[in-house]
């Protein structure tokens, strides 16, 4: 039986992913509230940048298989 795995994405691309999921997730999620567009993309365009951060310095599998 073939053991069948994702292929591997460089750790930066999966990093830039989360970010702008999540990003978008702020964004919607202020908008939703009633903030303004033009504070909710800043709050969402910082919150991006910071979450690429996090996850491209500690989201790091340690584990070797």
């Amino acid at each position: 039986m073939p053991h069948l795995r994702l292929p591997a994405v460089d750790h930066g691309v999966v990093s830039a992913i989360w970010a702008v999921v999540l990003g978008a997730y702020v964004y919607f999620g202020l908008v939703a509230v009633g903030v303004h567009g033009g504070t909710a993309f800043i709050f969402a365009a910082l919150s991006t940048f910071f979450i690429f951060l996090f996850v491209r310095l500690y989201g790091d599998d340690l584990r070797s298989d």
